[in-house]
Order: structure tokens, then sequence, then C-alpha cells
């Protein structure tokens, strides 16, 4: 006999959703029912609340499913009178295009479904590009797990399926363009409906409570290494709304934005929510949509707003992010990167890592490695502020190809410009950016019932 287990799981229909459903958990040992829930795509909604919401609308039987396995892990499950009439519920798709399967069959394709659109939401599949073909959505993406499989999706939601495989991302897009050049856009196509009345599903249940914000002192005018990260959120849709060549696309999960040229050949990522010393941001060249990289720069999330804000007005300039890819990385091109920076009184040191200019006040640098140079994704350029390039408080780093105007932008930007830093009690505040089912069984026979969807 399974022991008991001091948890509690009350299972009842979502009080806005017309199919998702609610767990409300209580009890010592909560984390072990939150644990199986979880491992069952429940998403955690609120402090001991989880929420299964999916887009195949068979939430109350995959509640069932998971009212039985709870059971049997020896955790009390009361089911709700209402959420069991769902569970007792037979339903059939209005116009389902493909009649001739069985409900069993159905919902074991709508289950495919649902697998792709996880992948999707989680980031284990990325979308490269999406069209419309017909009156439904097509897509291509690679896999970022199984052996980093391509692969063509046709459909939305519960029909959305793979019809095609690909041996790499740049065959995967080059058969997409050849059929669908003239709808072809980039990244993932916007959520439907029945998406975003998940999303909402899942988020009904947030919490956050008004506190009055402390007084804080008056900002100081700092060097602009030195400022305050700022909201680099309010950054990117600043930029995004003044230059309308990028077009915006979020995950499924809404925790990155990608900004993607019309051309298709300049992409930018910044991730949401991430801790100081972080990725939150990538930007990347190609010479075509499908080429491989010719350069990459990579910034943290403490980055200071000033210093980001050059480099996105550099990128919105234009032309500026082309570069040679074959050309040797020179002392000329070195020089020019760096000439703001000498000009300023920069102290020009040689490193064991290379060459290594450092500001007046100590607190901040940029190193040019040669050693890596002739490795066309290495990080061979790195800017940064605190201690000292392992150590620091933000950094950016970029391939040997970084084009040398951007480069001097960005030095000309650390050079001479100052942004604000909040101070607290007289010390510096740095930025950091981080947060029953015995009596009533969980599957009973089917009742009678109909609806359609």
């Amino acid at each position: 006999m399974t022991a008991s287990i001091d948890a509690h799981v009350r299972l009842d229909t979502h009080p806005t959703h017309p199919s998702a459903v609610q767990a409300h958990l209580t009890g010592t040992q909560t984390h072990v029912a939150s644990s199986a829930l979880e491992a069952a795509d429940w998403s955690v909604a609120a402090t001991g609340v989880l929420i299964l919401a999916r887009i195949d609308h068979e939430e109350p039987y995959w509640a069932a499913d998971a009212a039985q396995k709870l059971i049997d892990e020896g955790i009390t499950v009361e089911v709700t009178p209402r959420l069991q009439e769902a569970i007792y519920e037979e339903w059939t798709w209005a116009n389902y295009p493909m009649p001739w399967l069985t409900r069993g069959e159905i919902r074991e394709v709508s289950s495919e479904a649902q697998k792709i659109h996880d992948d999707i939401r989680n980031g284990r599949l990325l979308i490269h590009a999406h069209a419309r073909d017909g009156d439904t959505t097509v897509a291509v993406g690679t896999y970022l797990h199984r052996g980093g499989k391509s692969v063509y999706l046709h459909g939305e939601d519960h029909l959305r399926q793979v019809a095609g495989t690909f041996d790499s991302p740049a065959s995967a897009l080059l058969a997409f363009e050849e059929t669908h050049a003239g709808g072809m856009r980039p990244g993932p196509a916007p959520l439907t409906d029945t998406e975003r009345a998940a999303i909402a599903a899942r988020s009904v249940f947030d919490v956050t409570t008004s506190k009055p914000e402390p007084a804080r002192p008056a900002p100081e005018t700092v060097p602009v290494y030195l400022a305050d990260a700022g909201d680099h959120d309010v950054l990117l849709d600043s930029f995004l709304d003044t230059h309308r060549e990028f077009q915006k696309w979020r995950t499924w999960s809404d925790a990155t934005t990608h900004a993607i040229h019309e051309s298709q050949t300049l992409r930018i990522e910044h991730v949401h929510e991430t801790t100081a010393h972080d990725t939150a941001w990538t930007v990347a060249a190609y010479e075509t949509p499908v080429s491989d990289r010719m350069w990459h720069l990579t910034a943290t999330s403490a980055t200071p707003a000033p210093v980001l804000q050059a480099l996105l007005i550099h990128l919105g300039d234009g032309d500026g992010w082309e570069t040679a890819i074959d050309s040797p990385v020179d002392e000329k091109a070195v020089t020019a990167a760096t000439q703001p920076l000498t000009e300023a009184g920069w102290k020009h040191t040689l490193t064991g890592h290379g060459i290594r200019w450092t500001s007046p006040d100590g607190e901040a640098g940029v190193q040019f490695d040669p050693l890596t140079a002739q490795h066309a994704h290495s990080a061979t350029w790195t800017i940064w502020a605190g201690p000292n390039p392992d150590r620091p408080t933000w950094a950016i780093t970029a391939s040997p190809h970084i084009p040398s105007p951007l480069l001097a932008d960005l030095s000309e930007t650390l050079a001479h410009e100052t942004g604000t830093r909040q101070t607290q009690s007289g010390r510096e505040q740095r930025t950091c950016l981080a947060t029953s089912m015995s009596a009533t069984p969980a599957v009973t026979p089917n009742r009678p019932a109909t609806r359609s969807r």
C-alpha cells in the first residue's frame, strides 16, 4: 500500500477559461504534488496554485489522468462536481478536417500538436520563419535538442503537425523560402486566440502587492560606464517604435523578444528578467538570411542603458553592420575602434591577454585579444566596468569581425558620455535583476453528454 503524503489537491474548473483546470494545494508536503503536476505540464500560477491550460481543450481529460496518478502516489485528491461534469462530458470538434478519426485518434493528433506548441513555448523548438498558406499558417524551425532536427510545420493550434524534416536549418530555410518567398516572415507567427487564452489562463492568479515606495535620494551624474542599467524593455520598445524597418517578435513564453531587420541579415535578441551578470542581449549580423554569422555581440543585463542606446542607435542608422569577414583584424582596424579612448587619456597597456585600455579612474576597460582574432566567432573584444574583465559589474563581448565604426561609437560613448546612478544611504546601489478523492474516483464511466468546439 502506498504511504500517505501530507498533501491535498483540489481540482476545479478555471474561473475564466472555458476548459482550463486549476489545482489548489495544501498540506506540509505540497512540493511533492507540485513537482508531479509540473512534470505533467501544469504551470505554477501563484503560491499553492497550478494551472493546466492547453491549446487542444483536453484539460479535463488530462486533469483526470493527473488525479489518478496523484492518488496512486498517496496524495489526497478532491475533484469538484463541476470539473467532474466536464470529465464526464463527451464532445466533438466542429468541422474537424479529419472526420474519419475516432475520438481517441483525434486526441492523439491534438496531443502531438500540444507537444509542438510546448516545445516552441519552452524554447526547445526555435522558429526561423513563418508564412500563410491558404487559411492556415506554416513555419520552419529547428529543435535545439533531438540532434538539431529541422522541421516544416503545417497548421495552427490543435491541428499543427510536422509535415517535413530537414538535415539542417539552412536546407530547411532554403526550401521554405522557395515555396513561400512572397509571404515569408522572420520568426514565429503571431499568437492565435487560443494561445493567447492559454497564456491568460496561466496568469490570472498572479498576485502583486502594492507597497509605498520608500523615498530615494536624487540620482547622481557619473561616467556612462558607472550608470544604472535602467529599463532595458523600455529601451528596446522605444527603438522599435522609431525604427519600423525592424520587426518585433516574442517567443511563446514571452521570455525573449527578437527584433529582426527587414533584410533578415541583422537580428537583435533581448532576454527579459535575467540576473545582472547573465547575457540579456545578443546582436548577430549575416551576409544573407541563411548564411553563417559574420559577427556577433553580447551584453549582460546590468549594462548601462546609455551604452545600449548608443549601440542601438548605430544599428538603426542603416547598413553599419556590414563587414568583410575575409579581411584580417589588423592594427589599423584596432586603432580606428579605440581612437576615442586614446584621445580621452585612457591608459594603454599590454597584458597577458592582449591589449587593454583602462579609464582614468580604473573603473572600466576595453580589451582586444589578438590570439582569438583568428577564430571568427570567439570573444575577441571585451568591454566592461568593475574590478577586471573576469569579475565585471557588466560586460559586452564581441567577435573579431565586428565593424570598427560600431566599436568606435561605443568607445566614444565610454570616453565622453555620462549617465545617472541611484544611491542609497551614502552607498552605491548596484542594479541586480533577478524572485478527498477517496470518495470520488478520478475517472468514472462516461455519461452521455455532448458539446462541440
